[in-house]
């Protein structure tokens, strides 16, 4: 089945200012980007492109302006940070992700300076021009049609730098934190890959090379340093699977729920699958001491695993989520639109290379028409899979 990946080679490390100047490089638009991010109400700040080049090559230069001073709310706590976002307009997948890469981000410096997620509060990532990158990253992918995300292994630099604690060896302990347990290059001078960047990473991308992919549009993030050992530049493409490729990894998510209300379960399946969820669904099941109980499943692909948890875990009563990798062979997947007496209906195909094996009306499409024309569901539906057949021939 055929779909979209975004591979980033942070060939001079990566940070948010560099994602979010590769996306545009690549063509995503800045007025979208910027009205969805005016929704998150956080005043004083635009964005300045440029063209910039490093080492004969010659991308997009991001910066984040902000033309009033931060004043007090500089250090903005996770509460802070979690309502900022849930008031906003961006899409629910968009508010997800985000808050998933502050999460990360604030669960790493909580361990690092032994306090908790609700104590911390975020310094440098919590300023306007940090909440710009990460949300505009996550709003990028959005306009990006929500890509499979891969990267190759970052390189994190050395030697020293100040921050608000004071001087700290490079990588700093939060960028090393955050990429743990995931493949990195330590090499390079300077401070390559910035927590923001790697917290990008870890919450967007599987650290792998992609699977076979027709390359469609290329983009670079040039970074502001000029290094002479490198070009400090993201490279970014997006393009499509091979149809070929039918056998794919995928990630289960599950948790078991006895002390949840049933308004909560009810709303909680069409949340995951706006933001992304492969499929979800929830099962009776007799917990310890014969309580009856849920069984909530979701079905999802690494790129959107964080999303998936962390809503699990903001949604729901659980305390925890197991998961167990698992693979799937696909279809390819497509939409016929066909007309019925009652307007047009998209039926979708499953296939094998250009033999049909399914074709199923959209359901949704048939209940809308049957609604407005004040007929039963079922006979649209009918009348669609007749259309179809008769397309077909």
């Amino acid at each position: 089945m055929s779909e979209r990946v975004l591979w980033l080679e942070p060939v001079g490390g990566i940070a948010g200012d560099m994602f979010l100047a590769a996306a545009v490089d690549l063509g995503v638009s800045v007025d979208a980007l910027e009205a969805q991010l005016k929704t998150l109400e956080v005043p004083g700040w635009s964005l300045k492109i440029s063209k910039a080049e490093r080492h004969a090559i010659v991308g997009t230069h991001l910066d984040v302006v902000v033309t009033e001073p931060e004043g007090g709310h500089a250090h903005r706590s996770w509460k802070d940070i979690d309502a900022l976002i849930s008031r906003s307009k961006l899409s629910d997948l968009a508010k997800a992700r985000a808050l998933q890469v502050f999460r990360n981000i604030g669960e790493v410096e909580a361990a690092i300076h032994g306090t908790t997620l609700d104590e911390i509060h975020f310094h440098e990532v919590g300023a306007v021009d940090s909440i710009v990158d990460i949300c505009g990253a996550s709003v990028a992918l959005d306009l990006l049609g929500n890509p499979k995300v891969y990267s190759a292994p970052p390189p994190l630099g050395s030697g020293t730098i100040r921050i608000a604690h004071g001087v700290v060896p490079v990588p700093v302990p939060a960028t090393l934190a955050l990429l743990k347990d995931l493949p990195v290059r330590f090499e390079g001078v300077g401070e390559l890959t910035t927590p923001t960047g790697a917290a990008l990473l870890k919450t967007f991308a599987t650290i792998a090379p992609p699977p076979e992919v027709i390359i469609e549009r290329i983009g670079y993030g040039v970074g502001t340093k000029d290094f002479k050992d490198r070009a400090n530049v993201l490279r970014m493409s997006v393009g499509r699977t091979t149809a070929t490729a039918s056998l794919e990894t995928l990630q289960v998510l599950e948790c078991n729920l006895d002390d949840c209300s049933p308004q909560l379960l009810g709303a909680l399946v069409e949340t995951l699958l706006a933001r992304g969820a492969l499929d979800a669904w929830i099962a009776p099941v007799v917990m310890k001491k014969g309580r009856p109980g849920h069984l909530v499943g979701v079905l999802t692909d690494a790129a959107r695993r964080a999303v998936m948890v962390e809503t699990l875990l903001t949604e729901t009563t659980t305390l925890g989520v197991r998961e167990h990798a698992v693979s799937r062979t696909a279809l390819e997947r497509r939409h016929q639109a066909v007309r019925t007496p009652w307007g047009e209906v998209r039926v979708k195909l499953g296939l094998r290379g250009e033999v049909v094996l399914n074709a199923t009306p959209e359901f949704e499409d048939c209940r809308a028409l049957a609604a407005k024309a004040q007929v039963p569901v079922k006979d649209v539906q009918a009348a669609a899979m007749h259309a179809w057949a008769t397309l077909r021939g």
